[in-house]
């Protein structure tokens, strides 16, 4: 890799100071982002501590061609600004969650302005998810072809001015548009703050840099859903829901100036070209199978949509015929051969499928069947956010280490039994539940959702020799966020399905029973993952 510096003053100074950036397993060896994220945000909702969201997602398709650092760099000075380079990428990394986390809270508040379907409140969130994670596919490797600064600026300036238009939005159609141009610049913008770090910082200081992430992420996560409910209620200016996405732009604006002024420009010489035709398949199957899954409930689930679902099964597969026949394959097919590797994605997929519907209806029943303020839900979410800061530090630094998969799978357990609670305290208070009622049991279930976010991905990645560890840790990312997006689909689709014949009760309960039993399937499929993590790299 080659790396230049562009920020004023400091021509050549990269080149002189840094070498080639570490390997991504050498920053998951110190704290992987992407599991600091993943802690945070399940399919970008709090508690996705794969959420890893992100080194892992930087590593999507950029990790080929990143170098090991070699002696003699050991001994150059290090990049003068990369702590700033460092509050930069936090910065962008705080805009991406909290917008993602407050979106829950005020979807009611938004559908009471605007208007719309059930289904158009679905795809608010999971529009975002899903245009993130076909991002997170593409627009890694795309930072190594066209560098990763002028990525970044791109993929901030567009997300700042997406928020910008999220604020102004006159309709339903309007809002949905601008979430989708959020995912996708997202996932132009996040991949690339990571690789960069990876470019800037010593190897002795990389894990430092990423221990960052934990506690600050942990805090948006708590954070979002506060504020979301505070910018709401107090209504300032009239906005109302609006300044959920208008608080983005000062923040927006000062990540853009950071980058501009003190990130270095990274390339990867002789890197991969884009399989757009790959990127095309792969984002046709994914629309197939969710688009009729949010629609169809409302149009009384017409043939299309049936039609429309078992065709996505040969768009994917047409999808993987091409990835083996590709000289540059979105998703390396060789990561396929391995059993504990597929096993984890199906873990994956079914615990953030669960864990996104379970948010999702949570934050609709406190509001809509509760009768909750904006900022009363938001607090109700907050034994939840810290459940996860308890877990992810228990499991990562204490079980895991001692107990491999058993520590991931303790935290399902517990997770499950939590779920069972929050039924038993809905059907034993009804439509009287108090936030107190439910923090015992929204407290474990964040706790059990930390205690599967530390040790997940370094588990799975066990199964996948070194060299790929970064190309399958970016596909993990993305498979997160899909699976958070089909849980939005599907648990929302289940709960305004059954509204008209239980009411908010009745259709909170059972979905929450939904989400139950896919943690029982998320648990069993478990069994296959390796033991433990490779040794040398400890949970996060």
């Amino acid at each position: 890799m080659t790396t230049s510096t562009t920020p004023p003053g400091q021509a050549g100074e990269l080149r002189k100071d840094r070498r080639p950036a570490p390997d991504v397993e050498d920053a998951q060896r110190g704290t992987n982002p992407a599991d600091a994220k993943a802690g945070t945000s399940a399919g970008r909702q709090p508690g996705s501590a794969s959420a890893d969201a992100q080194a892992g997602s930087a590593s999507a398709g950029g990790q080929a061609g990143l170098a090991s650092v070699d002696a003699e760099a050991e001994t150059t000075p290090a990049y003068r600004w990369r702590w700033i380079v460092l509050g930069t990428v936090l910065v962008a990394e705080i805009m991406d969650l909290v917008d993602a986390t407050i979106v829950n809270i005020a979807a009611p508040s938004i559908r009471n302005e605007l208007g719309g379907s059930t289904s158009a409140l679905q795809w608010m969130l999971a529009g975002y998810t899903l245009a993130f994670a076909i991002g997170l596919i593409s627009f890694g490797r795309l930072g190594d072809l066209v560098g990763r600064r002028r990525l970044f600026v791109i993929g901030a300036v567009g997300f700042t001015v997406a928020s910008a238009l999220c604020g102004v939005a006159n309709s339903p159609e309007m809002l949905i548009g601008s979430r989708v141009a959020q995912g996708l610049l997202g996932a132009v913008m996040i991949p690339q703050g990571f690789a960069i770090m990876k470019a800037v910082f010593p190897p002795h200081e990389i894990g430092k840099a990423f221990a960052m992430f934990g506690p600050v992420m942990g805090l948006s996560a708590v954070a979002g859903p506060v504020l979301a409910g505070v910018l709401i209620d107090a209504d300032w200016f009239g906005a109302g829901w609006r300044m959920i996405f208008w608080i983005n732009v000062p923040i927006g604006i000062v990540a853009i100036a950071g980058a501009l002024r003190y990130m270095p420009e990274v390339k990867t010489p002789g890197a991969r070209g884009l399989d757009a035709a790959g990127v095309i398949l792969v984002s046709l199957a994914s629309g197939l199978l969710i688009y009729p899954l949010v629609q169809g409930r409302e149009l009384d689930w017409p043939l299309w949509s049936i039609l429309m679902m078992i065709a996505s099964v040969p768009a994917f597969a047409l999808f993987g015929w091409r990835e083996r026949r590709s000289g540059n394959p979105v998703i390396d097919p060789s990561l396929f051969r391995s059993r504990g590797y597929v096993a984890g994605l199906g873990v994956i997929t079914t615990f953030f499928l669960a864990m996104s519907g379970f948010t999702l209806v949570f934050n609709l029943f406190t509001q809509l069947g509760l009768h909750y303020s904006p900022l009363k839900a938001g607090l109700a979410m907050v034994p939840f956010s810290l459940g996860i800061a308890i877990g992810a530090p228990l499991s990562g630094g204490l079980l895991a280490p001692r107990l491999g998969r058993r520590a991931l799978q303790l935290g399902i357990v517990v997770m499950t039994l939590a779920m069972v609670g929050v039924w038993f305290t809905l059907r034993a208070h009804g439509t009287a539940t108090t936030i107190w009622d439910l923090v015992p049991a929204t407290l474990f279930v964040g706790i059990g959702a930390g205690m599967v976010f530390a040790p997940l991905f370094d588990i799975i990645l066990a199964s996948i020799d070194d060299q790929a560890a970064g190309s399958a840790s970016g596909v993990l990312t993305a498979v997160q966020q899909f699976g958070g997006a089909i849980g939005i689909a599907v648990i929302g689709t289940i709960f305004f399905q059954l509204l008209p014949a239980h009411e908010f009760l009745g259709a909170a309960k059972t979905s929450t029973l939904v989400s139950v039993g896919l943690f029982v399937v998320s648990l069993l499929v478990s069994t296959l993952l390796p033991a433990r993590a490779r040794q040398g790299a400890p949970a996060h």
